[in-house]
Parts: C-alpha cells; sequence; structure tokens
C-alpha cells in the first residue's frame, strides 16, 4: 500500500469490532500516530493463548514514520501491550502521570525501562507530537486520569474518546470536562472517534458514588472473612471497598500481585491518601475473621489468578469457607463467562456465598451508556461518527444511535483504512491486522505453525514414537510409544497401535531405508494409518530413528 500525500487517514488494528487490544493510528500526509496498545484474553475459542495482542506489522514497517504512541489510560487493553510490542515500534511515548507509573513498572519487569523514551503529560495538557497538534481532555474512567484527545492538523480536528462516561460524582479524579468539550464541539469538529462498549444500555450512567454507599451497608450487615474482587486498575472501587471496610471496623488485605503494583502507582501519584496501609496476605490470617475484608485479584476467572487458586483451596496463604462471603465487584468481560462460572461454582461447593451485580448493587461500569454517548453527540457535534471499542453488535447499535441524531456513521473493522479527509470520509483501502499469542515471553501468529499444532495437540492429542534401526536400516527391538493424554501405556489399545506400527514398518521399501528423512515420513505415515483406525483420531505425530 502506498501513502498518500497531504491526506487525513484513520486505521484500527485493533479494538475495532472486539473487545480489547486497543491499536488505533493515525496518519496526517506520510507521519502516523497510534493511540493505544493494549492487549486482550483469550476466549473459549482460542485455548491454546491466554494473553493476546494485535499484529503491529503494518506499522512496524514504517516505524520511520511513527511520530509517537499516546496512552490514553492505564488500563490493560489500552497500556498492556506497550512491553511486548515497543520493541517493533521504537517511538516516544506519551502518558499522563498515573498511566506513566503503571508503565514504568511493566517496562521495568521487561527490561526495557532506560530504553523506551516516556514524555509524561499532565492531565489536560496540550501538546504536539510531529505534526500533530494533541489536546488531553480528562474523562471519567474506572481508572484515575483517562483522558480524550483532541487532534487539531490542517485537515480537520478529530476528537478520539478513548474509554469514558459521564458521572457527577466518581470520587477518584474529576469528571469528565464537559465545558471543555463543548468548547471543542464550537470549534468545528470532522469526526468523533467514540468508545461503544456500554453503548446498548439506555439512560445516564450510574455513580460510583452509589456503589460506595451501596457497598458501605453490605459489607457493614456481613458476618465471618470478605472478600472482594475486582478489576485491578479501578482506583476508586479499591478506595469504596477499603472505605467500605473501614467503616465496619474491618482492615484491608490486598492478594494478588496487580493489586499491589496498584497500590504503589496510585499512592506514588497521590490517590488513596484517605485510605490506611493495607495489609499483605501472610498478615490475613492475624486478623480475625470478623474484622478483615481481602481485596482479590482474579474476577475474570482468570486460571492462575488469587482467586482461582482460593476457589480450588491451592493458595498458599488464604483460604475460604462456609460462612465466608465473595463479592464481585465486576462486571464479567464477553468470553470469560464460562471461566467466571467455574470459579463461583468451586466457591459456592466450599461453603462459600457469592454475591454479584445481579443480587446487589456492587458495580457500576466505567463505561458511557447510550444516554451519555447521546449527550458527547449534543457537545461535539461532529460531521462524522466513528463506533470503536466494541463488537459488531455495540458498533451498529453506536451507529444507529448517531444516525437519529442526523450525524453520519462509519462503520469499520480492524485494518479498515478511513480517509478522512480531504473529500468526503470513506473507507479507501485495507491494511493487514490480526492478533498474536504472547507465549512466554514469544509472539506467535495465532494462524502460524506453533498454535496450528497446539491447537491440534488439544483437540487430538500428540503421539510420539520411537525405535532403533541398523546399517541396512531393519528395526532392532520393539518400537516404543508415548501418547500423554491420549493412550495409557498399558491399555489393549495401546498395544495394539504399537504391533500394527512394527508390522507396518516391517514392510517400508528397502529403498528408502538408508535415507533417515525418507524412512522417518514413511513410519510417520504407518504410525498415522495405525492410529486412524484403532482411534478414529488424527493427532500430532512424531517418529524418532536412532540408527545404531
Amino acid at each position: 500500500m502506498t501513502d498518500q500525500n497531504g491526506d487525513f487517514a484513520f486505521l484500527p488494528l485493533g479494538g475495532t469490532g472486539e473487545i480489547g487490544m486497543n491499536l488505533n493510528l493515525y496518519r496526517l500526509g506520510e507521519t502516523w500516530l497510534a493511540i493505544d496498545c493494549g492487549i486482550g484474553f483469550s476466549g473459549n475459542d482460542t485455548p491454546e493463548a491466554e494473553i493476546l495482542v494485535p499484529d503491529p506489522t503494518f506499522i512496524a514497517e514504517r516505524r520511520d514514520q511513527l511520530a509517537g504512541l499516546v496512552i490514553t489510560h492505564a488500563h490493560e487493553d489500552h497500556i498492556g501491550a506497550v512491553a511486548h510490542l515497543w520493541p517493533l515500534l521504537q517511538c516516544p511515548v506519551y502518558v499522563t502521570p498515573f498511566a506513566g507509573a503503571v508503565l514504568r513498572r511493566k517496562l521495568g519487569e521487561a527490561r526495557l525501562l532506560q530504553e523506551v523514551p516516556i514524555h509524561v503529560i499532565p492531565c489536560g495538557g496540550t501538546f504536539d507530537v510531529g505534526p500533530f497538534n494533541l489536546e488531553f481532555i480528562p474523562v471519567t474512567h474506572s481508572v484515575p486520569e483517562a483522558q480524550s484527545v483532541v487532534l487539531r492538523t490542517p485537515a480537520g480536528i478529530v476528537v478520539h474518546t478513548g474509554d469514558w462516561k459521564l458521572d457527577p460524582d466518581p470520587l477518584v479524579g474529576p469528571p469528565t470536562d464537559i465545558k471543555r468539550l463543548k468548547e471543542v464541539g464550537e470549534e468545528g469538529v470532522l469526526a468523533l472517534v467514540c468508545d461503544s462498549t456500554n453503548v446498548m444500555k439506555p439512560g445516564a450512567s450510574q455513580s460510583e458514588s452509589e456503589v460506595r454507599r451501596s457497598m458501605t451497608d453490605l459489607i457493614g450487615s456481613l458476618k465471618g472473612r470478605i472478600a472482594v474482587t475486582c478489576f485491578a486498575s479501578n482506583v476508586a472501587r479499591v478506595e469504596t471497598i477499603a472505605m467500605a471496610a473501614q467503616a465496619a471496623g474491618r482492615t484491608v488485605v490486598l492478594v494478588g500481585r496487580s493489586l499491589r503494583n496498584l497500590d504503589v502507582a496510585a499512592r506514588e501519584c497521590g490517590y488513596l491518601s484517605g485510605v490506611l496501609p493495607f495489609l499483605n496476605e501472610q498478615d490475613a490470617n492475624d486478623v480475625p475473621d470478623d474484622q478483615t475484608v481481602m481485596i482479590i485479584t482474579g474476577s475474570q476467572g482468570e486460571p492462575r489468578s488469587a482467586l482461582s487458586r482460593i476457589s480450588l483451596d491451592i493458595h498458599p496463604n488464604i483460604s475460604l469457607g462456609e460462612g465466608d462471603t465473595v463479592i464481585y465487584s465486576s462486571r464479567m468481560i464477553p468470553g470469560n463467562e464460562r471461566a467466571i462460572m467455574a470459579v463461583q461454582d468451586n466457591l459456592s461447593r466450599r461453603g462459600v456465598r457469592v454475591i454479584t451485580d445481579k443480587d446487589h448493587f456492587v458495580h457500576v461500569s466505567g463505561h458511557a451508556t447510550g444516554g451519555d454517548v447521546s449527550t458527547m453527540y449534543d457537545l461535539i457535534k461532529p460531521q462524522y461518527a466513528v463506533p470503536v471499542h466494541g463488537e459488531w453488535r455495540h458498533l451498529t447499535a453506536h451507529a444507529a444511535l448517531a444516525q437519529d441524531k442526523g450525524i453520519a456513521p462509519i462503520l469499520l473493522e480492524d485494518g479498515d483504512i478511513l480517509r478522512l479527509a480531504p473529500g468526503k470520509a470513506e473507507v479507501v483501502d485495507t491494511a493487514p491486522s490480526g492478533r498474536l499469542a504472547l507465549d512466554g515471553g514469544r509472539l506467535l501468529p495465532m494462524n502460524g505453525g506453533v498454535l496450528a499444532a497446539r491447537r491440534k495437540m488439544l483437540f487430538n492429542g500428540v503421539v510420539i514414537a520411537s525405535f532403533a534401526v541398523d546399517d541396512e536400516g531393519f528395526v532392532i527391538g520393539e518400537p516404543k510409544l508415548s501418547a500423554p493424554g491420549l493412550l495409557d501405556p498399558d491399555d489393549l489399545e495401546s498395544v495394539r497401535v504399537r504391533e500394527e506400527f512394527a508390522n507396518a514398518l516391517d514392510v517400508i521399501p528397502d529403498e528408502l531405508r538408508n535415507d533417515d528423512q525418507a524412512f522417518r515420513d514413511a513410519a510417520k505415515t504407518a504410525l498415522r494409518r495405525a492410529l486412524g483406525r484403532k482411534l478414529q483420531k488424527r493427532p500430532l505425530v512424531d517418529v524418532h530413528v536412532l540408527r545404531v
């Protein structure tokens, strides 16, 4: 694809048509600007990978034209991939103080802290990145210092909302700066690129202050040990739980590494100042059951999280049982339903009472409702509406709302290149897009050989055969067969497969026996046939030939 001179374009590489993995690009002339760089969590359809990131190949190939990466806020789906993808991008990163504190910890763990140029921009600040004149506008979200970004260019103004909501009393951080948004709207806005996550919910958003009142009443009414799970980055919610615990005369214990990191970053930036220092999990057993509230990671059923291990009674420090309560102060992210229900089921089996937002008012979303989005359009009055940050049903509902307001909606998916100016806004091209799996420290393509093999092993198993041959290629002794998770070594099926494989080796043509690769390929074919006949499955197979 050749870049076009002088025009203004938008390209989502992640987070449009899906929840998570936000990576957005803007181009002015030949210069690119990235906004957000986040992870996503694997769903039931991708069991071979746990953490996913957007494929950055398109912009990595143009990194000499990438002026910078702007982070709107410190949620994992907007900041979590920076440490993994920055080596491919190698550009300056622009953050608010809180997002900077979170990012520095991540980069430190990845041993990149000294390499990445980080520019800390004050909330509501203005700054230039290449030819883009940018302004942060503070908005309310379930993490401190969320910012919308105003992009001012000779081709027009775009408002990129990031994640936001309207909350007159957010408790941590300021309310959304409606006055400033209205002023920007009066300048004349070409396009509003806007969060769609919660647009299908009618009416105005509920306030964090309402949750605090409800949570205080609930915790004050409970006996035994109380554990509350929430998103680790939700500083206002952590403060809400802590305040409710203090009102009930209970001490707060943090359980989980991400919560401890959040506590340090939040206090470093002046948040949680009205909350007493938290205990760590090793101290939890020194406090009587009726005098503790534990805040625990694992609200999405992550298998290695603290709450998952507690539900299986394999956590080294914390146990819960009869008479105890776990409160889910969070929403289910689509795709995580099965994992969350499994943890709740295991907790219930242990006699723990589980309370969710269906039972009690313990959670509000950090995302704009349909009513909030309608208000945003009244403030900004853009020429075009570009729904992002949502699955297709969210994007189409958002588009319908904009249409009702008399604003032209443009529906995109990851990889669509939208020319915003000059002329009529329209999709003019597509860029390669996709997902990579984070596998330890490696980034692997979801459709590549390694994960394709892992998928096959997950569903069909793996069988490894080995045998020794003499100089002339004739088998010495009995072949060995290993099929973990597919065959028990001593069961009848295993013996039959081994016998059939041994018989098949004996009839391999002589001309193939002196070439190790040809012999190995023939042996693999023989093994597949033996397995297919006995098991009606097609496992991944490998054969080791030892010539002695």
